[in-house]
This record gives structure tokens, sequence and C-alpha cells, in this order.
């Protein structure tokens, strides 16, 4: 039996004593052949086993709201109208002896009552992250800004430098507190748990697990624009130095020879300019 939960696909198996998360694979143009026959849906499903208890943590928080904190049997706090089969939930292996892991209960008679615990609930998810780190390092995945550096550091030599007891509390305090590496695989982690819990727990289990929050990059001042006013713009410097006199001359004189330089120094009082020695002269009067 299968149930869809805010576009995500889950399964049970027979009995519904495991829950599993189902995930597709799909591309364009992809078809299965089956004997004789061309398949037209061309995905590639995965079915992940997945606890059950990520699920109900959702019920609990919105009980929690709606109730005022106030203790409930579980199969009170397990509902929706949209989903009916969320009851299967309850079913599954191990979830009313782990259920105790998110949740405060007192026992009345024969019959328990529960209500939702952040501060367990914190503490079951943290065990979760240390989980998942561990996992992430004995399949030798690369995590963080490490990822670029994998073609020329094995991930086997990474992982050797950085062992640590992942399975304790403490250890994992040294993890996010740590060097940059083993910070990477904490804040990985987490991140794939936060995809199972809502925002503002995720917020609270990254405060829990000692990681400073990531801010983006301060974006650079806008320029300076010049405030327009009807009042004339007047010039910052003053242009009346340049006059067009200095501007010929100067022209000119970056146009001359070293030679031509020189000879413009020299005295030419009394002389006659070379244009006069082929120049007309002047005929006699009668």
């Amino acid at each position: 039996m299968m149930i869809v939960w805010e576009a995500t696909l889950y399964l049970f198996n027979g009995g519904a004593q495991q829950l599993f998360e189902v995930k597709a694979f799909h591309e364009e143009n992809r078809s299965w052949f089956i004997g004789q026959s061309v398949q037209q849906d061309g995905r590639l499903l995965f079915v992940t086993p997945m606890d059950p208890l990520f699920l109900i943590l959702y019920y609990l928080i919105k009980a929690d709201k709606e109730q005022q904190g106030k203790f409930q049997p579980l199969d009170q706090v397990v509902l929706d109208s949209d989903y009916p089969n969320c009851l299967l939930l309850l079913k599954c292996a191990d979830v009313k002896q782990c259920i105790h892991h998110i949740t405060e209960v007192k026992e009345i008679g024969s019959q328990k009552f529960h209500k939702y615990s952040q501060e367990k609930t914190l503490k079951w998810l943290k065990k979760k992250v240390s989980q998942t780190v561990k996992a992430l390092k004995s399949n030798n995945i690369i995590v963080g800004e490490r990822v670029y550096a994998a073609t020329f550091i094995s991930s086997k030599q990474i992982t050797d430098t950085e062992e640590v007891g992942v399975g304790s509390d403490k250890s994992l305090m040294n993890l996010s507190s740590g060097g940059s590496r083993s910070a990477d695989y904490v804040r990985y982690a987490h991140g794939l748990i936060s995809e199972y819990i809502p925002e503002d727990l995720s917020k609270e289990l990254l405060k829990y697990l000692g990681l400073p929050e990531l801010k983006s990059p301060a974006a650079e001042p806008p320029l300076k624009k010049r405030k327009l006013s009807d009042a004339p713009v007047e010039p910052e410097e003053d242009y009346t130095k340049f006059n067009s006199s200095n501007l010929k001359t100067k022209k000119a004189n970056s146009k001359m020879s070293a030679a031509q330089k020189a000879l413009a120094k020299v005295d030419k009082t009394g002389m006659k300019s070379i244009s006069a020695f082929f120049s007309s002269k002047p005929k006699a009067s009668k």
C-alpha cells in the first residue's frame, strides 16, 4: 500500500511493518522494453527504508500547537482526513517502543498518553546526525569543499586523518566545533536530516549541534549617484589655464624632432626666412 505525502511517495510492505520512501529517477525520451511491448513510463524507482517517526513527528508538533501541550493517545494524534492511511504508521515495527524518543509519556492504567517533546526530539535527531556522519565516512563520501581535492587526495586518507568516535554526543560536539573538514560532515548530515523535519525544528537542531548558521555574502554597496538639482553644475577643476594657444603650442612641440627643437631655441634676430630667397624681386620704378 502506498500513500502520497507532500509530493512524496511512501510505501508500506505487507502488514505495514516497514515504511519505505519512494524516489523516481526520470529522464525525457526514456522507455522500458517489457517482453514484446514498450512501456512509455521510463522512470526508475528507488525504494529506501525510512524511520516512521519522522512522519509521526509532524502530527505530534501539530497536535501540540492545537491542544496546547495536552497528553493524548497516539491514535487521536495521528489523524489526517487527506491521508486516512496515516494510521498505518502506528503499526510499523518498533514505533510504540521508540515513540518515547520524541514524546513525553504518561500511563494511566493500561492506556498511554503522549505529547510532543522538543528536548527529546533534538537528542534523537542528534543521534540521527551522528549515524549519518558515520555512514558518509564509512562509504568514503566526500562532502563540503573537499570534493574539489578528491582527485588528488584519497577519501580513505581523509577519513583516517579525521577519525573521531561519532557514536557519542560528546564526539559530535567535537566534530561541530573542530576543524572545517569534520564540520562539513556534520553540516551535510544536518542538511540531509532537515529534508524530513519542519524548517523551525531544523534551525533549532542547527543550534543544538553547535553549528553557526550560514550567512549569504553581503551585497556590494550600490554606486553613488550624483544628486539631480536645478542648480547649474560647476566644474570641479579650473580649466581656464588650458587655453587654445597653449594647447596648439604644446601640440606643435610634441610633433617636433630634437633638431627642430634645438633650432627653435636659436636667436633669429636679423635673419631672413628661407622663403625670402625664392620670392620674386620687386620691380624697379621708372
